[in-house]
């Protein structure tokens, strides 16, 4: 997996402020659609919403990890928000989130795809990887933290 492949540097958001684990979603939303603005962002805000309901995307320890399936799509797309205050998400672990890392995948997934998730949540289980994200102070900083 090439986190520089699924993610551009105009994807990821360093100190955003978001009110609500909802507002959170839309402002991910945004940005997962800069590089494909053929996609409505209300589309994939409405998709990472119903995500949510099938179950809380928070991997615990302040991350989350949102994703949600797009028709017309043809290779998973990343977008990363380090927020300026955690929110709330409904974590298992009761701790409140600070790191989002959103992702747009196609309708039908292939093996690629499966990897890439399977990736990135790994990734973001990385206790180090996370402490360098969180010490990020711009949204450049911020992605070559995570592309490092």
């Amino acid at each position: 997996m090439l986190l520089e492949e699924i993610i551009k540097p105009d994807s990821v958001l360093c100190n955003a402020h978001a009110r609500s684990k909802k507002h959170c979603l839309e402002i991910l939303s945004q940005l997962l659609v800069r590089s494909h603005p053929h996609i409505a962002s209300e589309d994939i805000f409405g998709g990472l919403i119903e995500r949510e309901r099938l179950g809380c995307t928070s991997l615990d320890q302040g991350v989350a990890f949102p994703h949600c399936r797009v028709d017309g799509l043809d290779s998973s797309v990343g977008a990363l928000i380090g927020l300026s205050e955690a929110v709330e998400f409904d974590s298992p672990d009761g701790e409140a989130v600070d790191l989002v890392f959103g992702l747009m995948v196609p309708a039908e997934l292939g093996d690629e795809d499966h990897a890439n998730i399977s990736g990135i949540a790994d990734l973001l289980d990385d206790r180090e990887l996370r402490s360098k994200l969180r010490d990020a102070n711009s949204s450049n900083e911020l992605y070559e933290a995570l592309c490092a």
